[in-house]
């Protein structure tokens, strides 16, 4: 049971006790009366008491012809009634049972006298009891106060590990490196008689969703030691020296619990370079961070105590976390390829239930440019969606409609256009289509549709046989032709544009500067990077970006640019008007039925020429 809850029981013990003292006092004021021995020797002698009740010194008296109300009265403790009454003037004719006067003495109990004091003591007792648990809550407070510098990390015992290295898949390079890890955590003397010494760190740099936190419960659970996980977050709080101090307290009980494994999620969070601030100050975070390097070098050799860390940003880090006896290891966990993301697929698709015709190679291949998360996701979206259509097992097209929802988001069918805008968005998807197709280095066109989907009016999705990892000039002059053509379409079939190219453009036009200012593409500027790209951390990305370059060569840029993006431009116009009967054909078809497969698509339009490999590069209105 929680605090809280004791809390909620001590106040409801309180308010019942008060209530019903309240009722006692209630009652025994109500249903007795108090009186004066000489005013019952008067009643005596009047004839007016039937019975008296003695219960040592308290007298309680009941009156002829009223049964119901009860007076009370004491005796001198150094007497008994009768003789008091007599004092008084009653006779013992008087007291007799002839006149009707029934006297009744109980004998002494013990319990009697302990009752009487506790209803005097109850109210001292309650706030005697309501001091006490304010003072136990002030402790708890203070209690809580003086831990708040201490380590908030969650550690995992290596018994029952929920995570191995075969949860992990498409990343083999990385699992070889943290094998030598789990190696000297399992037998350190395999290395220490050979003079070796372990990286005291290890650093998992990739892009977000590729497994690095992953990659470390698997390091756990392989070694079968304690870990520790916290997020660099974690350490800084408003109060000054908090950070210093939770990073103490974790060193130390990583300490005790050696060998284990310390995991710091986020590490950027606290480990970005000193010195960064406004003004130069010495903020608490650089505090934090002096504190981690020096317990991160301060280690033993014999503390077999390994350091791990997570990050999608090793760009700002301090150098001083990355050099050699701190982080001296860094495992590069990449965006999976072909083969890496069928293995992925099949990690995720364990346990659920799949039609015999799923094809994961299949699968693997329409999904370039997919970390393990984005996988994850898409086999859940399959599981979903085949659970909305009532069905027991997943199909390869729950799987493929999963994959657009990921990449687009899902269908709009409900939205609502005029004839003329959806003739318009037929005509530009088409136009995309219709382009790549005729372009050899173009990725090929594996669906057009004019359902919108997430943000985009029409959708065309062209995927490449396979992945490749470097970009041709030709190849990147091949994107902004089919990223025009839709633009180009709508002039040639309207005489007029619309505002639904505004992405492609964008596109284009970040893609022409990129292939000018970092590419080193242009034939007027040659191969130079124009721009410096460090990032001021506490700035933004914006005010980032350092001139390095004469306003005549900023002048340079922007006409190389232009000259790239009219001359695809120009190029796309040509291509739609030889193929314009094509066009028209798939614009006609897609008002017709909405959506064209690869097989429809190109059976209206076989490719000119054969396909070359690429990446992929999806298109929307």
């Amino acid at each position: 049971m929680n605090s809280r809850n004791q809390s909620y029981i001590i106040y409801l013990l309180l308010f019942v006790a008060i209530i019903a003292m309240i009722v006692v006092n209630m009652n025994r004021s109500a249903s007795s009366e108090p009186l004066t021995i000489n005013q019952l020797a008067y009643d005596v002698q009047q004839g007016k008491v039937s019975r008296i009740t003695v219960d040592e010194n308290r007298l309680t008296v009941v009156y002829k012809g009223d049964q119901n109300i009860e007076r009370t009265t004491n005796k001198d403790p150094n007497s008994d009634l009768v003789t008091q009454l007599l004092a008084l003037g009653v006779t013992p004719e008087e007291l007799s049972p002839q006149k009707g006067i029934n006297i009744e003495i109980k004998p002494p109990s013990a319990w009697v006298g302990i009752l009487s004091v506790l209803s005097y003591l109850l109210p001292f007792l309650i706030l005697a009891g309501a001091f006490f648990f304010i003072f136990r809550q002030a402790q708890g407070s203070n209690n809580a106060a003086m831990s708040f510098g201490k380590s908030r990390a969650r550690m995992f015992t290596g018994d029952h590990p929920t995570v191995t290295f075969s949860d992990v898949a498409g990343v083999d390079e990385a699992k070889e490196e943290l094998r030598e890890v789990v190696e000297f955590l399992r037998e350190p003397q395999k290395f220490i008689q050979l003079g070796a010494r372990i990286p005291k760190g290890v650093l998992l740099v990739g892009p977000p969703g590729t497994g690095k936190t992953l990659m470390a419960k698997a390091v756990s659970g392989e070694a079968g030691v304690p870990f520790f996980s916290i997020s660099g977050s974690e350490f800084v709080e408003m109060f000054v020296g908090v950070g210093a101090s939770r990073v103490r307290d974790l060193f130390d009980q990583a300490k005790r619990h050696s060998p284990c494994i310390v995991f710091v999620d986020e590490i950027d969070a606290v480990g970005r370079q000193r010195g960064a601030g406004l003004g130069g100050s010495h903020d608490e975070r650089e505090q934090t961070l002096n504190q981690m390097l020096v317990e991160m070098d301060g280690f033993d050799t014999d503390t077999n105590i390994i350091i791990m860390a997570a990050t999608n940003r090793p760009d700002i880090l301090d150098p001083a976390l990355l050099r050699p006896g701190r982080f001296d290891r860094r495992v590069v966990l990449d965006r999976p390829d072909v083969r890496g993301r069928e293995m992925i697929l099949k990690v995720h698709v364990k346990g659920k239930p799949l039609e015999p015709n799923v094809d994961l190679t299949q699968l693997a291949r329409a999904t370039p440019g997919f970390v393990g998360a984005d996988l994850e996701n898409l086999v859940n979206e399959a599981a979903i969606l085949a659970a909305r259509r009532n069905k027991k097992v997943i199909g390869q097209a729950e799987f493929e409609e999963s994959i657009e929802r990921v990449i687009a988001g899902p269908e709009r069918k409900s939205r609502l256009i005029t004839a003329d805008e959806k003739r318009i968005v037929a005509y530009h998807e088409a136009g995309h289509a219709v382009v790549m197709n005729a372009l050899p280095l173009a990725n090929p066109v594996q669906k057009v549709t004019i359902v919108a989907r997430g943000m985009a009016g029409g959708y065309t999705l062209a995927l490449p046989s396979e992945d490749i990892t470097l970009m041709s000039r030709k190849k990147l002059m091949s994107e902004m032709i089919s990223l025009l053509g839709g633009r180009a379409a709508e002039e040639i079939v309207f005489d007029d544009i619309t505002s639904g190219a505004s992405n492609d453009i964008e596109r284009v036009t970040q893609l022409a500067r990129n292939m000018v200012t970092r590419l080193g593409m242009s034939k007027e500027l040659g191969p130079m990077v124009y721009g410096q790209k460090e990032e001021l951390i506490f700035l933004g990305r914006e005010i980032s970006e350092q001139r390095d370059y004469s306003e005549q060569v900023a002048e340079q840029i922007d006409r190389e640019v232009k000259t790239l993006v009219s001359e695809a431009y120009q190029q796309a116009l040509e291509i739609l008007r030889k193929y314009r009967a094509e066009l028209d054909a798939v614009a006609n078809r897609l008002l017709e039925i909405e959506t064209l497969t690869k097989e429809e698509f190109e059976k209206i339009f076989p490719p000119p020429q054969p396909k070359a490999s690429g990446t992929p590069v999806p298109l929307a209105v």
